[in-house]
C-alpha cells in the first residue's frame, strides 16, 4: 500500500514527503552524496538505536519491512511510469492517506518502516506522545528545508499537504486499533454472564452492588473493559444468556494496566 501510493501517486506527480526520502533528497542536492547511500547509512544508525531501545523484535520486524518496501518500490516503478492522477492535490491526498495507512498498521503490529518512523516509535516508548504527532514535527523541518534547496513554493505546499495527511492517518489508525469501551451489565444471571466473559474471552469482570430504585431491590451490577473490536462478542454473551438485560457502552479515552496499555 505505502509503495503503491508513492509510485503511483506521490514520485510521478513530484511531489517531495518527508522521512529519511527527504533528507536524503535535501542531502544530495547539497553535497551531491547518493540518496541510496543516505538512506542506508541514516537507516543502519537508527536501526541500532532502535534495537537498543525497542528490543530486537522491533529490528527484525524493521530489517524486513524495509527490505519488502525497497523491493516493492523497485518493482512498481519498473510497471509505473505515468501517474494514476495528473491533479497534484489529488494525488497528494490520495498517495499520503494510502503512505499513512501502510505505516499506521506497521505501527498496531510492533513494527517500522524505518527512517524517522524509529524515532518517532522510540520517543513514543517513554513519552504520551502519539507517533503522528512525533513525525509531523520532523517532517516539518524536513520538507521546510527544502524550500533552501528546490527554490519552489508548490514543491512546499504539497509536501506539507501530504505530511499533514498522512499523521493524521496514522493516529487514526493507531487509535482505532486501541480504542476501549466500559460495559456496564444490570441482568438477572451476573455469575453466569462473568464466568462466560472470562472463561472465553480472558477479560476481568467487576461486580458492583446496586439498587434499583424503580423496583427497590438489589443487584450485582457487572463492569467490563474490552477493545471496541470485541464488545460485540462481550453483547453476545449477554444476549444469549439474559436477552432483557440492561447494558449501558461507553468510549473510554484510556485504558491502562494488565492486558491494555502501560502508564509512560
Amino acid at each position: 500500500m505505502m509503495a503503491l501510493g508513492w509510485t503511483g501517486f506521490l514520485i510521478p506527480n513530484q511531489i517531495l514527503g518527508g522521512g529519511v526520502s527527504g533528507i536524503s533528497t535535501l542531502i544530495y542536492w547539497s553535497t551531491g552524496l547518493p540518496v541510496g547511500v543516505s538512506v542506508l547509512v541514516i537507516n543502519a544508525i537508527l536501526l541500532l538505536m532502535a534495537v537498543r531501545v525497542l528490543g530486537v523484535g522491533f529490528g527484525i520486524k524493521t530489517v524486513y519491512s524495509v527490505v519488502v518496501l525497497s523491493g516493492l518500490f523497485t518493482l512498481l516503478q519498473h510497471y509505473i511510469k505515468d501517474p494514476f492522477v495528473t491533479d497534484k492535490f489529488l494525488a497528494a491526498i490520495v498517495g499520503s492517506s494510502m503512505s499513512g495507512a501502510a505505516m499506521g498498521i506497521i505501527f498496531t503490529q510492533g513494527g517500522s518502516t524505518g527512517g524517522t518512523d524509529i524515532v518517532a516509535l522510540m520517543i513514543n516508548k517513554y513519552h504520551n506522545l502519539s507517533p503522528g504527532k512525533i513525525i509531523l514535527y520532523i517532517d516539518v523541518f524536513i520538507i521546510s528545508s527544502s524550500l533552501l534547496i528546490f527554490r519552489s513554493i508548490e514543491t512546499l505546499v504539497y509536501g506539507f499537504v501530504v505530511m499533514a495527511v498522512a499523521s493524521y492517518v496514522i493516529d487514526l489508525i493507531i487509535t482505532g486499533s486501541k480504542q476501549s469501551v466500559q460495559i456496564f451489565v444490570f441482568t438477572r444471571h451476573p455469575q453466569v454472564i462473568a464466568d462466560r466473559i472470562g472463561k472465553e474471552m480472558g477479560r476481568g469482570v467487576t461486580f458492583i452492588k446496586g439498587t434499583g430504585w424503580y423496583t427497590k431491590t438489589e443487584n450485582d451490577i457487572l463492569m467490563v473493559i474490552v477493545r471496541k473490536m470485541d464488545s460485540t462478542q462481550v453483547l453476545n454473551i449477554v444476549k444469549q444468556e439474559d436477552p432483557t438485560a440492561f447494558l449501558s457502552l461507553n468510549t473510554v479515552m484510556g485504558v491502562y494496566g494488565k492486558g491494555f496499555d502501560t502508564i509512560k
